[in-house]
């Protein structure tokens, strides 16, 4: 378990660093095809929501570690992260280009929740759809709640498009 723990870790590092540094240009996109100015994302508030999610990542990894595996947290961030790999796929679609995340969700997320599972499932513990629901809840309202602290913690820093 540990191993695929600190995978798991690993692999949302990576993507997420390609996250924090093309977020504000997606959010860029986003706004300009949706004429509002509100959802954009500076790179402070982009590398402070990505930082807030590393702890949640990071302290779900270590109780799986813990746990071995049996972590309701655990389960629903390795389910979480493996759908959200879907979130990216289909923003690029939905926007015919390029979007943060879109490189490294298939070829490097995706692959570090498929240890995630495939450890749980050899433990004879696999991932229920509950686990999908409940990860799936948890990290789109984690999402939300780092930016939200993120805009707090850098207000007015908003730019224009």
């Amino acid at each position: 378990m540990r191993t695929s723990a600190a995978s798991l870790f690993i692999a949302w590092l990576i993507h997420d660093a390609e996250e924090a540094f093309t977020f504000p240009a997606t959010s860029r996109i986003i706004a300009a095809r949706l004429g509002s100015s509100r959802i954009l994302v500076t790179p402070a508030q982009s590398v402070i929501a990505i930082a807030l999610m590393g702890l949640l990542v990071g302290g779900a990894c270590a109780r799986g570690i813990q746990t071995n595996g049996k972590s309701r947290l655990y389960r629903a961030v390795t389910a979480g992260l493996e759908a959200h790999v879907a979130t990216h796929v289909l923003a690029s679609v939905v926007l015919k280009r390029y979007t943060a995340g879109l490189v490294t969700a298939p070829f490097v997320m995706l692959p570090g929740a498929r240890i995630s599972r495939a450890s749980l499932r050899r433990s004879a513990t696999p991932l229920t759809a509950g686990d999908t629901a409940r990860g799936a809840a948890l990290m789109l309202s984690a999402a939300l709640a780092s930016h939200f602290v993120a805009r707090l913690a850098c207000p007015g820093s908003r730019t224009s498009s």
